[in-house]
């Protein structure tokens, strides 16, 4: 059983077009269609996706199937055939690790069962579905509490140094002074902040804390915007 897995249903890939037959490549692309059905799944599984995307997506192991069968089994005139796929943008939107990844997924595929290995083909696609939902549904790689942005308003007349790191430390997992600015005249200092929450929905009992330290002087808390980095 094992063996037959691991073997193609055209016999010897030397000389692929010779030995096809009508039924055993009618047989591939039905398996083609199906596992392409089952890649879109995956795709879409817990995803924003696109229907143009899905739709190229499920018909992808066809296609790379047909281009394998033209080639004679000539395993390295495929991938060459198939680099040139590589020069056709057929998306026009930068897509994702996760769509990268399906697309490589339906061209290991498609070349499965343009080779006649429908068994592989089939194994390989039902591992990546269960390892995929597996990873979908497990912590891994989920991030933390995102950076936030803290502005403090302060008089000029108050030493702030260090005076807000007690209230930062209970509420925060980390943070850094970032910058500090001055405004009005000189009578108000700005203390921007970078910082970590160690907990969602901190974010009202901060300002207030803040609030009481600061004079009631106007407090901004929001999301940690990416300054542009000089070019060397």
């Amino acid at each position: 059983m094992s063996d037959l897995m691991f073997s193609s249903v055209f016999g010897t890939a030397d000389s692929l077009v010779s030995s096809v037959s009508a039924s055993s490549f009618l047989l591939c692309s039905v398996v083609s269609i199906v596992l392409g059905l089952v890649i879109a799944g995956v795709y879409m599984f817990r995803h924003r996706y696109s229907k143009n995307f899905v739709v190229t997506l499920a018909l992808l192991p066809l296609i790379v199937q047909m281009v394998i069968t033209l080639v004679n089994g000539n395993l390295g005139a495929g991938i060459a055939v198939m680099g040139v796929f590589n020069l056709v943008r057929f998306r026009s939107i930068p897509g994702s690790a996760k769509d990268i990844g399906s697309v490589f997924l339906a061209m290991a595929v498609g070349l499965a069962t343009g080779m006649g290995f429908l068994g592989l083909a089939v194994l390989f696609t039902a591992i990546i579905a269960v390892v995929n939902v597996v990873y979908v549904l497990s912590p891994l790689g989920r991030p933390r509490e995102a950076e936030k942005t803290l502005k403090i308003v302060v008089p000029e007349d108050l030493e702030f140094d260090g005076i807000f790191d007690d209230v930062l430390d209970r509420f925060a997992a980390e943070h850094e002074l970032t910058e500090v600015t001055m405004s009005n005249m000189g009578s108000l200092y700005t203390l921007e902040y970078t910082l970590r929450l160690r907990e969602p929905g901190m974010e009202k009992r901060l300002i207030d804390e803040v609030r009481c330290l600061n004079g009631n002087l106007k407090v901004t808390l929001g999301k940690c915007e990416l300054k542009p980095q000089g070019v060397l």
